[in-house]
């Protein structure tokens, strides 16, 4: 495996930031690379209450069709705190169950959906679970689908439910759900129109999501999502009783302090390579990369290519390694296209051209 190093620089004045928030556990996440910007008590474990409610919807959206009709069963009458005050024998579709989930954090609502996505309750928390270990939730246990004390609560922390959150944010149907700001429908049954409570997304333009949430365990917990420039960020605070002014605050300094720099293009790289001279090195990926302009940034890039005696277009030949201030955080692949044979004078042309 051949190593080829390139260094890029990008050096610029210092100065002292100013994140700061009222939670006991606080982190402010670029959502694309999964780097806290700035965090205090990450890892601490709480009760994290309705912000739960993020993972019981990811869960429902990737092990059903939310076009399906549900009709409402008893489950629903162990509900308490916030509901959508749906009713048994009510028909509706999972994707409008979703929305009363997500925008009025509907505790009928979630036990619906675990009970039609599990079949069994206690069976679509284990879901959740497994998602947890799957993202790399490590500090988190799911004990029920909606987030209240009971059975213990849900426990996780402000690093897990931001991991959480970036990776539900990949996924369409989820941020169409927790962007809208108002949804109503009609059921055989009800009429219903719903305001998000997320309220930073009626007043700021860059929140694209989130999950309010609030046990007496808890206190207030917040999960919030945001986009300018290119620059995706996620902040959540447990226990913070000053939650929305907080996350205002973290994200307009994120946001001036941050730039999202291109990487990686994708299409065809430039190598030097004495095997691959003659033929069309490219990488199937654009990378981009949210930098602190007021901190001095090494980035590195690391190409690795197999010595590969025999190989076919569009074979996988390598690949290329993203380092920030010695820190690995990407790998791209690197594939291979064969040009047309070439004569001894183009060849040799060819050579010189990759020489020098």
């Amino acid at each position: 495996m051949k190593k080829i190093f390139l260094f890029l620089f990008l050096i610029v004045p210092f100065r002292v930031e100013a994140y700061s928030s009222s939670a006991v556990s606080t982190v402010l996440m670029d959502m694309d690379s999964l780097n806290v910007i700035y965090g205090n008590n990450v890892h601490d474990v709480r009760s994290v209450a309705s912000i739960s409610k993020i993972m019981t919807a990811i869960v429902a959206i990737e092990n059903a069709n939310v076009n399906d009709v549900v009709t409402i069963t008893d489950e629903i009458s162990e509900a308490y705190g916030s509901g959508i005050y749906i009713k048994q024998g009510e028909q509706i579709t999972l994707e409008s169950l979703l929305y009363g989930l997500m925008l009025r954090s509907g505790n009928d609502a979630a036990l619906a959906i675990a009970k039609y996505v599990g079949k069994d309750i206690d069976k679509f928390v284990d879901m959740m679970n497994k998602k947890a270990v799957e993202i790399g939730m490590n500090n988190t246990k799911f004990n029920n689908p909606h987030g209240l004390d009971e059975n213990g609560g849900n426990l996780s922390t402000a690093y897990d439910m931001a991991l959480l959150t970036s990776y539900a944010m990949k996924n369409e149907e989820y941020r169409k759900i927790v962007g809208t700001k108002k949804y109503t429908l009609k059921t055989n049954m009800n009429y219903y129109s719903w305001l998000n409570k997320n309220k930073l997304l009626h007043s700021h333009d860059y929140i694209t999501g989130g999950k309010t949430g609030f046990t007496d365990v808890a206190r207030r917990t917040l999960v919030t999502t945001a986009s300018r420039n290119n620059v995706n960020l996620v902040v959540v605070t447990l226990n913070d009783g000053n939650d929305f002014s907080d996350h205002i605050n973290l994200f307009e300094e994120a946001f001036s302090n941050y730039t999202n720099y291109q990487i990686l293009k994708k299409g065809e790289i430039e190598v030097i390579d004495e095997q691959y001279y003659l033929d069309k090195l490219y990488i199937n990926n654009d990378f981009y990369y949210s930098l602190d302009h007021n901190k001095q940034n090494k980035v590195l890039l690391n190409f690795k290519l197999e010595k590969k005696q025999n190989y076919n277009n569009n074979d996988n030949v390598g690949v290329v390694e993203v380092f920030i201030n010695d820190e690995k955080v990407h790998e791209e692949k690197i594939f291979v296209e064969k040009r047309e044979k070439l004569n001894f004078w183009d060849r040799l042309k060819a050579w010189f051209n990759n020489l020098w």
